[in-house]
């Protein structure tokens, strides 16, 4: 725990960091787009990405020293589907995701098609 703070993390990312036995997206907006996503993989405390796989429709999986996939950055969130992120999760022999670990990507592409 002593490396996540001298990195400089605060007391709140100490603490969400620390339960990280879950899957989980997360999503980074700028003026209510959103322009990055992450989906975290399950991870030890510490993990840090040593190695990354480029997949197809912006998806980068990464992966920790030991060769464990740690999650899968979302670098065009809002072209991502479900089918793209689940082929990029099989290719790093993990199990598929379901709609609702993404529907607030999706649920964000739909709003912004109607808007047009």
């Amino acid at each position: 725990m002593a490396a996540l703070v001298d990195l400089g993390i605060g007391a709140f990312d100490r603490a969400r960091m620390s339960d990280m036995s879950g899957r989980y997206l997360e999503i980074t907006y700028r003026h209510g787009k959103p322009v990055a996503a992450y989906f975290y993989l399950p991870r030890q405390p510490g993990d840090i990405s040593a190695c990354t796989a480029i997949g197809d429709s912006g998806l980068v999986t990464d992966f920790a020293a030991d060769g464990r996939p740690i999650g899968v950055e979302i670098t065009s969130p809002s072209a991502v589907t479900l089918a793209s992120l689940n082929t990029a999760l099989s290719a790093a022999n993990q199990p598929p995701a379901a709609l609702d670990d993404i529907a607030p990507l999706l649920i964000g592409a739909k709003h912004r098609a109607d808007a047009r």
